[in-house]
């Protein structure tokens, strides 16, 4: 009974460190995993002490083993289900209209796919992107808060600010990374284990020929069938974006060993610099903190 005790404490652990690594979607889920290992953990180590010790043991024993199952077969669903898409990264043309290479300035592209710790690792790593800064778009400059934004009825979405110089890579270039490594472009209002229209899949196209290549873009791809279902990605002109917390920058840079970071961000970058080893840059264009 001490045995099965230890395995219900280790498999109580391992629930925590499931609601750790997916904080943002999965909260209801995990208390249920949390719930069903912790009755291993009562039975196995309180006992029923009301019941005649010929009943207890036995009960204890069955009940304890059961707990652990259920949670067990929980959590194994709850990966399933919840399983990073960073793998699914697939090699997609590039898009047949594009702007040309060699504008001189720097010009800004918006995108939004998921969490944007992850969208914003991929494109630091992008020779040729000056910065990548994590923010809001698509609501209110009131709304404009994570915890705000959290609740997923303020019409924003976390978003990525790309500034890059128009010389060494195009918009379209940067639309195909953020379509094949950076998110999954067919999965409607969510990304991986996160949930919610402030997680849905987006562009912010800051001209009209951005909006331009971006729709083009999508209907080739769809044309293509490049992926295994439509793409879903909404094309939003006319917005403004608002920078996020201080603490959300660079976070994947800053967080390498972070349970969702390796888990949803850290294969997106490997899938970068395997699908575009000529524009993977080793060194992130970081942020740092607001002056």
């Amino acid at each position: 009974m001490k045995k099965l005790a230890v395995l219900s404490i280790v498999a109580l652990t391992i629930s925590a460190i499931y609601l750790y690594a997916w904080p943002a979607a999965n909260l209801f889920y995990a208390a249920v995993v949390l719930a069903h290992v912790g009755l291993g953990v009562l039975f196995c180590i309180g006992g029923l002490r009301l019941l005649p010790a010929a009943i207890r043991q036995p009960l204890i024993v069955k009940i304890g083993t059961l707990a652990m199952i259920v949670g067990a077969a929980l959590m194994a669903v709850g990966f399933a289900a919840t399983r990073s898409t960073a793998e699914e990264a697939r090699k997609i043309p590039p898009p047949a209209v594009d702007e040309p290479l060699g504008a001189k300035g720097p010009e800004v592209a918006v995108v939004a796919g998921g969490c944007f710790w992850g969208v914003q690792g991929v494109f630091q790593h992008v020779d040729g992107v000056v910065s990548a800064v994590s923010g809001y778009d698509g609501g209110a400059a009131a709304t404009a808060h994570y915890d705000m934004t959290s609740q997923g009825d303020t019409g924003h979405a976390e978003s990525v600010r790309i500034a890059y110089d128009p010389s060494r890579i195009t918009y379209g270039k940067i639309l195909q990374i953020f379509f094949s490594v950076a998110h999954d472009p067919t999965e409607l209002d969510r990304q991986g284990p996160d949930e919610g229209t402030q997680y849905r899949s987006a562009i912010f196209p800051q001209t009209p020929e951005q909006a331009r290549i971006a729709k083009d873009y999508i209907a080739e791809l769809d044309k293509s069938h490049a992926f295994g279902a439509p793409i879903v990605t909404s094309i939003e002109p006319g917005k403004t974006f608002y920078r996020a917390e201080d603490y959300h920058q660079d976070f994947l840079a800053h967080n390498p060993t972070y349970p969702y970071i390796v888990i949803n961000d850290l294969p997106k970058i490997e899938n970068l610099k395997r699908l575009f080893p000529d524009l993977y840059r080793p060194d992130p264009a970081l942020v740092g903190a607001r002056s």
